[in-house]
C-alpha cells in the first residue's frame, strides 16, 4: 500500500468514525485515473448489527448508511482529501451489503489521482 492510499484510508476511516461512533475494521482504497474505490470492512456498530437482525432492520441500515455518508461529504469535503489526491472531488457514490458488513465507496475526482 502506498502513503498516500494509506492517508486517503485514514482520511475516510476518521469520517466514519465520526459519524457512526465506528470507524471500519478494515480499509482498502485503489486509485485508478479518476477515481478512489475504497473497500471497508467491519463497519456496523452492535446496535446496528442487532437491527439488521430483521429484513426491515437491514433496509433502514442499509438506507441510513448509504444516505448518511453521501449527505456528509455533499456537505463538506473531508479536510486534506483533496489535497492528498491534487484534484477536487466530484461525486461519491456510496453502498453497504448489511449482511456481509461490506461497505464500498467510490469517489470520483475531476483529474486523474497521480500515484
Amino acid at each position: 500500500m502506498s502513503k498516500k492510499e494509506a492517508a486517503f484510508n485514514d482520511i475516510v476511516r476518521k469520517v466514519r468514525k465520526q459519524l457512526f461512533g465506528k470507524g471500519p475494521e478494515r480499509i482498502k482504497t485503489y486509485f485508478v485515473d479518476n477515481l478512489a474505490i475504497t473497500i471497508l470492512h467491519g463497519n456496523l456498530t452492535p446496535t446496528e448489527k442487532f437491527i439488521a437482525r430483521t429484513p426491515e432492520g437491514r433496509d433502514i441500515v442499509h438506507a441510513a448508511r448509504t444516505k448518511m455518508i453521501q449527505d456528509v461529504y455533499a456537505q463538506h469535503v473531508p479536510d486534506g482529501m483533496e489535497e492528498l489526491v491534487g484534484s477536487k472531488l466530484l461525486y461519491l457514490f456510496s453502498d453497504i451489503k448489511v449482511e456481509e458488513d461490506m461497505a464500498v465507496s467510490v469517489f470520483v475526482f475531476e483529474k486523474p489521482i497521480e500515484l
